[in-house]
């Protein structure tokens, strides 16, 4: 069975020979390589050279957003590069939803495309979501403030994004189906949403259903993503139709146990807790134990809860990637 076999069958919560999908669903921090080149890792290795040193699976992702080459940074971290209507159309003239990142969108597939019909790579599709893109270019603190003063314009992005999300599906799909799409959103902390259900469901939720129907249409499953404590808002997830969610942060506080039981359902892709993994084998060990019963269910794909920190030494990933392997085997007995 493939790579990618396994992991359709694991969302689709079908039987799954010899072991588990075993994904990094990002790429590391430059500093975790850069720590781990000095402890051994051979220099000249790339992404896909790293995950086959450590024997992974490859979970690559096909970017589609809506912002093109060349347009204005924001002058501080956070920071937005907008502030009202007049400087979004501005931006939307000149770099927003161009037909350029759509082509460069199928030049990446089309190399991915034999790899992908051998079954050899999962390839995952990232949009950019309702909450996320209107953010990135409001700034956080001017998003939080335009929901209440440009909520024409916040519409009016949303809008326009959906349209762009949906030619970037229908030009892709014909290429090459994904087989995941996940939508960037990241709209929880450690203490929950960001947002309250009155919000969402008017700022966000028209938009999901306007696009979510058209990857529905060729059987791909629908994630977001979002960092932080999630539990409160899967129903909101649900009602919008999105299937699943990652990478599940356990520091916020997530516990994949308690969702499963909660929406037997539900897909979840991540949620092993990366804080664990400095500290030696007896506590990774531990983690995995506590994620076994969820990995025997089906629809979970398990992975690092974000990328692996810096804090992590090549040995002690080497036992992450040892101990990975033999509760995949388990998984599936």
């Amino acid at each position: 069975m493939t790579p990618r076999q396994k992991f359709l069958n694991t969302f689709n919560f079908q039987k799954v020979e010899d072991r588990l999908v075993m994904v990094e669903w990002a790429a590391w921090w430059d500093k975790t390589i850069d720590r781990w080149k000095e402890e051994g890792l051979p220099k000249e290795l790339d992404t896909e050279g790293i995950l086959d040193y450590f024997g992974l699976d490859k979970l690559l992702c096909v970017t589609a957003g809506g912002i093109a080459k060349g347009a204005p940074k924001p002058l501080v971290h956070g920071g937005g590069i907008i502030k009202d209507e007049k400087d979004y159309m501005n931006l939307k003239d000149n770099y927003l939803y161009k037909d350029s990142i759509i082509n460069n969108v199928i030049n990446h597939a089309l190399q991915l495309k034999e790899r992908h019909e051998k079954g050899e790579i999962i390839i995952r599709l990232w949009l950019d979501g309702f909450f996320w893109f209107p953010r990135t270019l409001f700034g956080i603190e001017g998003h939080m403030y335009a929901f209440y003063d440009y909520p024409e314009l916040m519409h009016k992005i949303n809008s326009d994004l959906a349209d762009f999300d949906i030619r970037v599906i229908d030009d892709l799909f014909k290429i090459l189906t994904p087989d995941m799409v996940g939508f960037a959103e990241d709209m929880s902390y450690n203490h929950g949403p960001m947002l309250s259900y009155n919000l969402f469901k008017e700022f966000l939720m028209p938009y999901y259903h306007k696009v979510i129907p058209h990857i529905k249409e060729y059987g791909v499953k629908v994630l977001a993503d979002s960092d932080g404590d999630v539990t409160e808002m899967i129903p909101w997830l649900k009602e919008a139709g999105i299937d699943g969610v990652y990478p599940l942060e356990r520091q916020a506080g997530v516990d994949i146990v308690k969702i499963r039981q909660m929406y037997p359902d539900f897909l979840m892709l991540g949620g092993y807790d990366k804080m664990v993994m400095s500290r030696g084998e007896d506590d990774m060990r531990a983690e995995f134990e506590r994620l076994l019963p969820v990995m025997r269910t089906g629809g979970y794909v398990p992975s690092v809860d974000h990328q692996t920190p810096p804090g992590v030494s090549l040995e002690n990933y080497k036992i992450y990637v040892r101990l990975f392997d033999e509760y995949c085997r388990k998984a599936v007995e």
